[in-house]
């Protein structure tokens, strides 16, 4: 079962390796799984996966592998039941006359009959008098009452509850190729972070104070500048249109990179830039920042992100007054050079499918100003961009 377990992985593409697979299994002739499925899922997740982007994959194959032992029920009924592990499930609650009755009756009927219930029974019962159930006077299982009766399963779970964790696949938003949450649009974009401690030393240096203390025999405080993320980002949010349904998809990109970089300075545009952006999209049309005076304050260092589905009449790319909104005397391929020529650092996400990127014309004209360096918003695609950016 093991062994199937690992080469499942393998053909998953989970990168498992051989010495990872003995490690697992050191682990359990050391007793690590407790016999329990849910802490052998546990263990094997923390020997065999590397990258939690591979999480979602495990969970699959663990939960086909292990389909076996999902229920208690499932298992009784394929495996031959030792008659010294029934007698430890049968806690008998019993007068001294009841006891003489059920010796009356006898252990192997009672065992019998609980096989035939195990063979008829096709789901869960609560009640009655005959079925294994909750709540009832059945001879056979829990919370209710029966002179004659096996208990079982009154304790608590120890057998399926672990498949509330690996068939819930809560890390199904982390596989590479599917599109993020804002926790896992977190975890991507800290891969472009470069720390430097900056402003008034107000933080202790624990390190230096006790390395100065012990030389000089006194206490001797030493302070430092806080660490932070020197990383300077220029976002531009394509808004408005085609662009509407992703709303919730870019809000949550847009709620990573604020947590994220403490340097981050962001405008509004729709479709193309052109030689105007704004902050506010109420005042879209009266309050405007002209892109001249973006490309003259924000230095050449600042790392640039175009957010948007690239979805428009290439004519609001390539013309002049090709714009839906006004006339716009160059045309917003020229407005994207400039920016491209003033930040080398520059990358274009697109928040739809890859797949479909090559039937739009205009996706296709973007990408080609941008050398190819559009990225789906998954994590591959984030960790592809920020790779990119800090080239």
């Amino acid at each position: 079962m093991f062994l199937q377990f690992f080469t499942s992985l393998r053909d998953a593409q989970v990168p498992v390796t051989l010495r990872e697979y003995l490690t697992l299994m050191e682990a359990l002739d050391a007793d690590l799984a407790d016999y329990t499925v849910e802490n052998f899922y546990y263990l094997s997740r923390a020997s065999l996966v590397k990258d939690e982007r591979n999480l979602d994959k495990f969970d699959r194959v663990f939960s086909t592998v292990f389909k076996g032992l999902e229920n208690l029920l499932d298992a009784m009924e394929k495996a031959e039941i030792p008659e010294e592990w029934l007698k430890k499930l049968a806690e008998k609650y019993l007068t001294e006359e009841e006891k003489k009755q059920i010796e009356a009756m006898g252990w192997d009927k009672l065992m019998e009959t609980l096989k035939k219930r195990l063979e008829e029974q096709k789901g869960r019962h609560q009640g009655g008098s005959k079925w294994i159930g909750t709540a009832g006077t059945s001879p056979f299982g829990a919370h209710g009452y029966n002179p004659e009766g096996v208990r079982i399963g009154q304790e608590k779970n120890r057998n399926n509850r672990a498949v509330k964790v690996w068939d819930k696949r809560e890390f199904k938003d982390l596989d590479g190729n599917v599109e993020l949450g804002i926790r896992n649009i977190k975890v991507a974009l800290r891969r472009l972070r470069k720390f430097a401690r900056t402003g008034a030393p107000d933080e202790l240096d624990l390190d230096t104070t006790i390395r100065e203390t012990a030389n000089h025999g006194y206490l001797d405080v030493h302070m430092r500048p806080e660490r932070r993320n020197a990383v300077k980002l220029l976002v531009f949010f394509d808004i408005g249109g085609s662009m509407d349904a992703h709303i919730e998809q870019v809000e949550e990109l847009f709620s990573a990179a604020k947590s994220e970089f403490k340097h981050m300075e962001y405008f509004y545009f729709h479709n193309c830039l052109y030689e105007g952006v704004w902050k506010q999209n109420k005042r879209r049309f009266t309050d405007r920042t002209p892109t001249w005076d973006v490309l003259h304050k924000y230095p050449h260092d600042y790392k640039v992100v175009f957010v948007g589905d690239a979805s428009m009449s290439p004519y609001e790319i390539m013309v002049p007054g090709g714009s839906v909104e006004h006339v716009n005397e160059e045309p917003g391929s020229v407005w994207l050079d400039r920016i491209i020529r003033t930040y080398p650092h520059a990358v274009w996400l697109n928040p739809v499918q890859q797949k479909h990127w090559d039937y739009s014309e205009s996706t296709t004209i973007i990408k080609r100003i941008f050398a190819n360096r559009m990225y789906p918003i998954t994590i591959e695609g984030l960790e592809g961009a920020m790779k990119e950016l800090t080239h």
